[in-house]
């Protein structure tokens, strides 16, 4: 595309239609561009949903400076416990078994279907939903955010080096460490530490999860190989103050609210 000065705007989706503007950039990352799929994926009007979208808030950014009808750059889908109550799980509860984070105690958020169009990866266009996500945080006085992030592809083998990395590197206390579970669950423990390279392993882990790492992330054990979705999923745990630090830095340095 030709270049143009982003015009960010953050909002919570208020219609069907801000929804569908959010399915619609799902389907063009995790469909199109990573080969995903699923039950009540709509190929024809290019859709990418499931039945947690009635009960979730979908968090957008939209970059008013493009077509009015290809806005939506951003997506974050919010699943509080309440509403993973309504909705009978949580989305990722297939996959973890998140039995000790909801005996903890603490309020718990569900962070989902997180992507950004391709133009706006690797700029600020993150740092805007993230601090938009703190803003949600601190209004619904949540304590803990979690949720599943992917690797592409099915073979563990293949991702031996990054998955180890996590498992001894960033292992989430036991207190929050949630387990995969299930027939497609997996081992993340296939390398001893001495055996990683590093460096290889850091690059071949998604540009996502190094940042959640870096906001003080941890993982829980064990990896969920999702056929459908064609990915390699991990539970990410992160403490809620985190991003409200990283919320404070980022308008420190003199950008202005959305």
């Amino acid at each position: 595309m030709s270049y143009h000065a982003p015009q960010f705007q953050i909002s919570l989706a208020q219609s069907h239609d801000d929804i569908q503007a959010a399915q619609r950039l799902r389907y063009d990352v995790f469909v199109r561009e990573l080969g995903g799929g699923g039950d009540m994926v709509d190929h024809d009007a290019q859709l990418e949903k499931d039945s947690f979208d009635l009960f979730a808030v979908h968090l957008l950014l939209r970059d008013l400076a493009r077509p009015a009808e290809d806005q939506v750059v951003g997506v974050y889908r919010l699943l509080t416990e309440d509403r993973a109550v309504d909705a009978g799980q949580f989305y990722c509860e297939d996959e973890f078994d998140l039995s000790v984070l909801k005996a903890s105690g603490k309020r718990l958020l569900e962070l989902g279907r997180s992507c950004l169009h391709p133009d706006y990866r690797g700029g600020t266009a993150m740092m805007h939903l993230w601090c938009a996500l703190a803003d949600y945080v601190h209004r619904e006085k949540i304590d803990v955010m979690f949720g599943a992030a992917s690797f592409h592809g099915t073979d563990t083998q293949a991702l031996a080096g990054p998955l180890s990395l996590l498992y001894h590197r960033h292992l989430a206390p036991t207190e929050l460490r949630v387990t995969a579970t299930g027939p497609n669950a997996a081992l993340m423990n296939l390398l001893p530490e001495d055996q990683i390279d590093r460096v290889l392993a850091m690059r071949d882990t998604p540009a996502l999860i190094k940042a959640y790492l870096r906001l003080g992330g941890a993982v829980g054990d064990g990896a969920f190989v999702d056929h459908a979705f064609n990915t390699i999923d991990i539970c990410l745990i992160l403490a809620a103050d985190r991003v409200s630090t990283l919320q404070s830095n980022f308008y420190a340095k003199g950008n202005s609210r959305v």
